[in-house]
């Protein structure tokens, strides 16, 4: 059983730091490409969106249509680079998204959104962001 757990917990541990690396590349990629739309960064600029811990994008307040599309077509893109990358790394696409999750989270600018811990939407002040104690 000890096996077991040590397994896991290098497994997680290597998942995480490889992660980290390939997930800064990924998601970087995925957040420039819809950083290039205008109504991407009036939405992030305005807190009518953020990053949430599960890796995706999220509508914080009232939805419009408009926003509803732009937020679902950047979380499929998301998605896809999470499959592409997980299924390299031999982890599921919840645990490479929870790891994008926390790298976007952490940059996150002042003024950005974000999803806490405990879920609640907060304000990226000028100290580093709440973060979940799990993530790498």
């Amino acid at each position: 059983m000890s096996r077991l757990i040590d397994r896991k917990l290098v497994r997680r541990f290597a998942l995480g730091a490889a992660a980290v690396a390939l997930v800064t590349i990924g998601t970087v990629t995925a957040v420039q490409a819809a950083g290039r739309d205008p109504a991407y960064n009036a939405a992030r600029t305005d807190g009518k969106v953020g990053e949430k811990m599960n890796g995706y994008l999220g509508i914080v307040g009232a939805a419009t249509p408009e926003l509803r599309g732009m937020v679902d077509d950047i979380n499929i893109k998301r998605k896809a680079v999470y499959a592409e990358r997980a299924q390299a790394q031999h982890a599921t696409v919840e645990e490479y998204a929870f790891t994008s999750g926390c790298q976007l989270i952490l940059q996150t600018s002042p003024g950005e959104k974000y999803q806490a811990p405990d879920g609640s939407w907060q304000t990226r002040g000028n100290g580093p962001p709440l973060r979940d104690n799990r993530c790498p």
